[in-house]
């Protein structure tokens, strides 16, 4: 067994270690307060970005990594207590929860995205072995086992004051970006770790070429099982899908930057990373950007086009290729959504259709995801960072009010400047 094969089965025994043993059912509460240094304009931040920059030159030496996931049951028994969580402070029945729960139900009640964050985790290990960094990774989740405060709680018990974090989620928008920054904060109250703990994010990787590269491989083998399914260029369409969102939380995302873009900064990001994406794997044919997982009243509006919509809207195309853009791995969203009802509407229309890989583990995510980390470690001037679309490097600290959700009122958020 050589070197690396041995660090590959060490961590990923570490990984295993990551399951829930008791049955903790409720995320922390919502934090009534953050706390921040004299002078600071930064709650809970480290010296290299207390003070707001949107782009830290400052070399630091981080303590650990926390590794932040959105969460996800791992049992039929775990579906509405987890999707309580999820929608915690809307008011939503048990009864309407439970016209989601049956996407999860149908697959045994287990959502893969814990799994996939135990196979990140063990891989980014693996990494920071072989760049010589020697940090520890803590990961907590948003929402189910193993939550933020627990990862806080063990981190501080070793000994950690100071943590980078990744969210597994590469965009701007209010649950992609905002309610990571409040969740931090939440569990910084509830496990006392407030004056203790500082931690900082690493900027939105949306842009960052290793994230793109597992998309780019995928719409380049979708093009050529196309073609060898008897599909020509001109009849082939990709739809790169993400989330949808409200279109009033779009319009706050993104700093602010892209008020003449309908969708905002959210938008703006998917479409570059899209442009980028279809410019190295497939320039000749034609795509656009679709939403799915709309979850809002019908009187609210969400952007769009939903991707079933799209997909029945097509005309002079006999092929499909559907790229979970918005998406670092397969989850709910992507098996049930993508896989299911988008390639089931596709089918019905006579559509030849296939479904590209999410991130999940490629080296060239892995990667990136380590790059991030090195950027803030020697403070890497912006202009060195990697970066591929016409939008970013991204900021390190979230600017003024980005991402606001102003349905559920201001709450306390980390590693952005206030509000």
């Amino acid at each position: 067994m050589t070197h690396d094969q041995q660090a590959d089965a060490e961590h990923t025994i570490d990984a295993t270690l990551y399951r829930p043993t008791g049955r903790r059912e409720t995320k922390p509460g919502a934090a009534t307060g953050v706390h921040l240094d004299p002078g600071a304009k930064v709650p809970s931040a480290t010296a290299a970005t207390a003070d707001g920059p949107e782009h830290t030159s400052a070399p630091f030496a981080y303590d650990a990594i926390l590794l932040s996931g959105f969460g996800g049951p791992e049992g039929q028994d775990d579906v509405l207590p987890f999707l309580r969580n999820v929608t915690r402070g809307r008011g939503i029945p048990d009864e309407r929860l439970e016209e989601v729960a049956h996407h999860y139900r149908h697959f045994g009640g287990v959502s893969p995205i814990n799994d996939h964050n135990r196979e990140l985790l063990a891989a980014l290990n693996v990494a920071l072995d072989r760049a010589g960094l020697d940090l520890p990774i803590y990961w907590g989740n948003r929402n189910w086992a193993p939550y933020l405060d627990e990862a806080l709680q063990r981190a501080a018990a070793d000994g950690v004051r100071t943590m980078l974090a990744i969210p597994t989620s590469a965009y701007s928008s209010y649950s992609s970006c905002r309610q990571y920054r409040e969740d931090w904060a939440d569990a910084l109250e509830a496990s006392g770790l407030q004056q203790t703990l500082r931690i900082d994010k690493v900027r939105q990787f949306f842009s960052h070429p290793g994230f793109l590269q597992p998309f780019i491989e995928g719409v380049r083998a979708g093009v050529e099982q196309a073609i060898a399914a008897g599909h020509s260029l001109e009849q082939v369409e990709v739809m790169f899908a993400t989330h949808s969102i409200p279109t009033a939380d779009a319009e706050l995302s993104g700093a602010g930057l892209f008020t003449d873009v309908d969708g905002g900064g959210y938008a703006a990001q998917h479409l570059a990373a899209a442009a980028e994406v279809i410019a190295q794997a497939a320039p000749e044919v034609a795509w656009q950007l679709v939403y799915q997982s709309r979850s809002g009243p019908p009187s609210q509006p969400w952007l769009e086009p939903d991707i079933n919509d799209a997909i029945n809207a097509l005309e002079q195309r006999t092929a499909v290729i559907i790229v979970p853009l918005g998406f670092v791995s397969d989850h709910m969203e992507v098996m049930w959504d993508l896989d299911e009802e988008a390639t089931e509407t596709a089918t019905e229309r006579g559509l030849w259709v296939t479904r590209t890989p999410t991130p999940g583990v490629h080296p060239a995510f892995v990667d990136a995801l380590i790059d991030l980390v090195q950027e803030r470690i020697e403070g890497r001037p912006v202009a060195e960072r990697a970066n591929t679309t016409t939008i970013g490097p991204w900021f390190d600290v979230c600017r003024p009010g980005c991402c606001e959700n102003p349905r559920l009122g201001f709450k306390p958020a980390i590693a952005g400047l206030q509000p």
